[in-house]
């Protein structure tokens, strides 16, 4: 099997491998740390989150300009690439020292109205900890960018399958005999430090890389600071979106607002995850496409085939969640954490239109055309947070979601269709005609799950798991039947046969 077939079954692994894990081990986490202190950890790990962004982009930037030297072969250039990013990855370190230590002194005027003071003094310890994890870690991130660019893809995901697993199965002994927040963040940051450390070893064992440090060639720095931008900005607002949030509920309301609001975010993360599971291998045939020339009618035709299939998944997620998600979040996180399930609402039903879009995000890569999505997104994703600060402080997170889910629906949603109609010729008329078609029996499918509900109106595990099962049942009769097209049908009958062949 090729490193890229084995790494893709590996990347899906990894996906149900972090579902699994979260649905294990979130309960018991917050269970035993208990509200408040799960509150705490979610608030620095939201911080964590914002140190990631001092990456600015130079991951994808190395990974992209390694893999184009090896097609020319100069391993002189290529070791000075190398030099030349580590030197780049050296200065990150050392300015998230300084970030963060201004960080560190400015815990108090953030939080200090609404955390006690052992919560004030166990957050500064984090933050320590955190200073040092992104001080070593962003060197260290280099060999896992040569990994990718190597396309070593079976060991980069067995290598993040690891950091997944090991960091629960080590935490929740420690916690469970009594030590707290503190001691998941110190864990977490040797485990990700080994890992680092372990794809060093791997880089100079296996694949042989130097390190040059010549000149410093400013074209070349300059080339890749310009490609770096835009990535960097998309992640900006990624951040603002599922990251803010938290901190802004904990500067106002404190840490129980913060820890319902994350339990929201696993929601939501985890959908996200299932569309990008799938977009994520659009860019290459977008790209080959735009590379040919292929029409604006070519461009309709992918982005309605794939725009369907990643609606017709995500709508029975979205639906599941609606029809048995309250029940499960009572169940699984507590009756405390109910105000989770209307947070996940309000931001995953807007949230649904752009991941069903998202092949034209790669068709606007691939015509390198996102400059204009990446600017109208952080102008959005900025005024997501002048608006979520006063409205915490009257409707903690079911005002901050709102806020979101608006934003999202604006600019992800409004400006973005405007766009791929105008800009890339993309017929949108067309694609929401085929969305629709679909909704129809997602909607009938929908109702039964309501009369589901009514009939059986037990909410054990037992029950729910019956339903849900009986649901997907219904929805994928009545999509198959009333939604799919033909080539869709076609499609399944043939995988199942397929199955059959193998299993007889």
């Amino acid at each position: 099997m090729s490193q890229l077939k084995a790494g893709a079954l590996l990347s899906y692994l990894s996906i149900f491998i972090s579902i699994a894990v979260a649905l294990v081990y979130t309960p018991i986490m917050i269970r035993i740390l208990g509200q408040s202190e799960f509150g705490l950890y979610s608030l620095i790990g939201s911080l964590a989150a914002y140190f990631s962004v001092m990456d600015m982009g130079l991951g994808n930037a190395m990974v992209r300009y390694t893999a184009r030297n090896r097609v020319v072969g100069d391993e002189n250039k290529e070791s000075k690439l190398n030099g030349l990013f580590l030197i780049l990855y050296t200065f990150i370190g050392l300015l998230t020292v300084v970030v963060g230590i201004a960080v560190y002194q400015s815990v108090d005027a953030l939080f200090g109205d609404k955390l006690s003071g052992t919560q004030l003094q166990s957050a500064k310890i984090m933050i320590i900890i955190l200073i040092i994890n992104f001080a070593l870690s962003f060197p260290l991130s280099i060999f896992s960018s040569i990994i990718r660019a190597y396309e070593r893809f079976v060991i980069d995901k067995v290598v993040s399958i690891v950091r997944i697993v090991m960091a629960p199965l080590l935490i929740l002994p420690i916690i469970y005999i009594g030590y707290g927040a503190i001691s998941m963040v110190i864990i977490t940051t040797v485990v990700n430090l080994g890992c680092l450390l372990f794809n060093a070893f791997y880089c100079f064992k296996k694949i042989s890389i130097t390190f040059s440090f010549g000149k410093l060639d400013t074209t070349l720095l300059k080339e890749i600071l310009a490609y770096s931008f835009f990535v960097f900005l998309a992640v900006i607002v990624d951040q603002i979106y599922w990251q803010t949030d938290q901190i802004i509920l904990g500067a106002v309301k404190g840490t129980v607002s913060v820890a319902i609001y994350a339990i929201a975010m696993q929601f939501v993360k985890l959908y996200i995850q299932f569309s990008t599971s799938i977009s994520g291998l659009f860019l290459p045939k977008a790209s080959m496409m735009v590379a040919r020339k292929a029409s604006s009618n070519e461009l309709t035709e992918m982005m309605i085939r794939y725009g369907r299939l990643q609606y017709i998944i995500l709508t029975l997620i979205l639906s599941g969640f609606i029809l048995f998600g309250q029940p499960f979040i009572n169940i699984w996180a507590g009756a405390n954490y109910s105000d989770a399930y209307n947070i996940v609402l309000i931001i995953m039903l807007p949230l649904t239109i752009p991941l069903i879009q998202n092949i034209g995000i790669s068709i606007l890569y691939a015509k390198n055309l996102q400059g204009f999505r990446s600017v109208m997104l952080i102008i959005i994703a900025v005024l997501n947070v002048i608006l979520s600060i006063p409205i915490a402080r009257n409707y903690g997170g079911i005002g901050v979601a709102y806020i979101t889910g608006a934003t999202l629906f604006f600019g992800n949603v409004i400006l973005m269709n405007i766009y791929y109609q105008k800009k890339l010729g993309i017929n949108m008329i067309a694609f929401w005609k085929n969305i629709v078609n679909i909704t129809v029996p997602i909607t009938i499918s929908l109702v039964i799950g309501f009369l589901l509900n009514i009939l059986i109106p037990q909410e054990t595990l037992l029950f729910i798991a019956i339903k849900i099962c009986l649901y997907i049942v219904v929805h994928s009769f009545l999509i198959f039947k009333f939604g799919f097209n033909s080539y869709e049908k076609e499609l399944t009958l043939s995988m199942f046969k397929k199955i059959k062949g193998k299993l007889t």
